[in-house]
């Protein structure tokens, strides 16, 4: 009796799981550590290890791309069909700092697997889940006889994520006509739960600055002086107080401007969730939610835009008393952004904010860094559709949907290639991303592999039907 499609991609999975698990086994021993300059010779031979293997898994064209920093590792195999949509995988091949001494159970660049998970710094965040993407690319070539992806197949491998990401979109916009596509995949990124699969739609984007505020030229006495001249330490506490309204939205004239609002059916997917807010709050360390009104806890996280207060300081921090006006104080905020925002456009609205609330004789600094824009890719999109189908045949029920309320490198990948970013991820989060005992539960690892078996034939034949 000859197999369906789907039994003969299980089967062809099920026959190289070993082999599968011990190459990514070796790969995660690589202790690829981006934030340690000791470790760079250790992230150059994980680009390379990469390189090799995806020339192995059949890609004809695979090079190490050069950065300032970290190299990252491109490769492309074109599809038959010429006409066939162009599809961009993102993923990170370096990792976070580990060291046993850190309360791990195994030395984490030592692969153990314990009850079904495979237990190393990586395995999870990211290689576990850039991998997959060799043996379902293979699944998918022996299930459908072919002898090329469906799709014209890209991959990006970076080597900086977990250092920031400094220099990937200067990389993007120099690679931009090798880089092209018609969507981006991103496999740096999870699920709701074990039993409860879910795509991810959207990042929120980033926006942070540091606001110094200066008054007298030295710290004077609060005896001789105080009460007659400006205290900036006052200030600062009187700005970060009227940072959000009684309400808890944010109070900086402009910032909602653009905002892309959740729909209605957005809201009732994420309201379908079994989403368990007093054990949410465990997790967060604290005691009550809170936020802006007529919000969700989920839609605050996932589709509101926030002000937080990262720091505050200023005059005297040490033992007991000194009674001064301090000469200077300063506050780090940061501002998380959704669809529709522009980091330009709050950053002038925050300073201009600022700027309004400084009495005479303060003189107010501030400093931005680098932003990330948000991404989002609306429910109704047919790539959308086709990741959500190809979740949907690995796990064999009805995949949901999330957003995520960090930040990340998918939304250069958007705003350069000017492509719709779609996440495809198994990792669930009791897999410990940045802490001891990072580790993937082994059978959703190998339902990621099945899944991008099913995602090229899917993306090629949605392209086609497309108007």
């Amino acid at each position: 009796m000859s197999q369906t499609p789907d039994s003969a991609v299980r089967s062809y999975i099920e026959q190289h799981r070993a082999a599968f698990l011990d190459d990514l086994a070796e790969w995660l021993r690589i202790p690829s550590v981006s934030a340690r300059p000791d470790h760079a010779p250790d992230v150059r031979r994980s680009a390379d290890w990469l390189a090799a293997t995806l020339k192995d898994t059949g890609f004809p064209a695979v090079e190490v791309w050069e950065t300032p920093g970290a190299p990252a590792v491109f490769a492309s195999w074109p599809a038959e069909d010429p006409a066939a949509p162009t599809v961009l995988v993102y993923g990170h091949h370096d990792v976070q700092p580990a060291a046993r001494e850190d309360g791990w159970h195994s030395d984490p660049f030592e692969p153990v697997v314990r009850d079904g998970r495979l237990y190393a710094r990586g395995a999870a965040d990211d290689k576990g889940q850039v991998f997959f993407h060799t043996l379902g690319l293979r699944a998918h070539l022996a299930a459908t006889g072919r002898t090329a992806p469906a799709v014209h197949l890209k991959l990006l491998v970076e080597g900086e994520e977990e250092s920031g990401s400094p220099h990937f979109r200067a990389l993007v916009e120099e690679r931009a006509g090798r880089l092209a596509a018609d969507a981006v995949i991103v496999s740096d990124t999870g699920m709701w739960a074990e039993d409860t699969p879910t795509v991810c739609t959207g990042m929120r984007g980033l926006a942070e600055c540091e606001i110094t505020l200066h008054g007298p030229d030295q710290d004077i006495h609060s005896g001789s002086f105080g009460g007659a001249v400006p205290n900036p330490a006052t200030e600062i506490a009187r700005l970060v107080a009227a940072l959000h309204d009684e309400h808890g939205r944010v109070a900086v004239p402009g910032f909602y401007d653009g905002v892309t609002d959740l729909t209605d059916r957005e809201r009732d997917l994420f309201a379908r969730l079994p989403f368990d807010e007093a054990r949410w709050l465990r997790t967060a360390s604290s005691h009550a939610a809170a936020g802006e009104a007529g919000h969700t806890t989920l839609e605050r996280v996932w589709a509101r835009p926030t002000a937080e207060v990262n720091g505050i300081g200023g005059g005297y921090q040490g033992p007991g008393s000194k009674t001064i006006v301090p000469s200077s104080a300063m506050a780090k905020l940061s501002f998380r952004l959704v669809a529709g925002q522009d980091p330009d456009h709050v950053e002038t609205a925050v300073r201009a904010w600022a700027a309004d609330r400084v009495p005479a004789g303060v003189r107010c600094e501030i400093t931005f860094g680098a932003a990330t824009r948000p991404c989002l890719t609306p429910l109704d999109h047919p790539a959308l559709g086709s990741v959500a189908r190809a979740m949907g045949r690995a796990f064999n029920t009805e995949v949901l949907y999330t957003r995520e309320g960090g930040s990340g490198p998918a939304a250069d990948l958007q705003d350069v290639l000017e492509a719709p970013v779609l996440f495809l991820g198994i990792s669930v989060p009791s897999d410990g991303w940045h802490a001891p005992d990072e580790k993937v539960e082994i059978d959703l690892l190998l339902k990621g592999v099945e899944a991008t078996a099913y995602l090229w034939g899917d993306l090629a034949e949605t392209w086609r039907r497309a108007p």
